[in-house]
């Protein structure tokens, strides 16, 4: 009998070994991490006021047309002799410097207020 409880143990223990081995591995849990904290939220848009300057005005109101000049083509023709047409031109040239000299005062100023 002795042989008989030798098999036995012997199937036995094949039989205990061979039905651990038909189990499936015991796996560890996986391991989570912690949830990451929620972003903070945006911070409110930034107003940005830009400050445009308003537009100078360089030419005043009073400038004006320019002057008839008394010294144009048909007038110089009309004129009776020499001395007529030097004084048409002598006439026009001072009405000439004047429009100048406030032309050239109107560029200076705008240019001074576009600084």
């Amino acid at each position: 009998m002795s042989r008989a409880l030798a098999r036995l143990a012997a199937i036995l223990t094949t039989a205990a070994l061979a039905g651990c081995a038909a189990l499936p591995p015991k796996v560890a849990p996986i391991a989570r991490a912690p949830a990451a904290p929620p972003p903070p939220p945006a911070p409110p848009p930034k107003v940005v006021r830009v400050y445009v300057p308003k537009p100078v005005k360089c030419v005043p109101e009073d400038l004006g047309p320019p002057p008839a000049y008394p010294d144009n083509d048909a007038a110089l023709r009309d004129a009776g002799g020499a001395a007529d047409r030097y004084q048409l031109l002598a006439a026009g040239r001072i009405l000439r410097e004047q429009r100048l000299a406030r032309l050239e005062e109107v560029i200076r100023r705008c240019r001074n207020a576009s600084r």
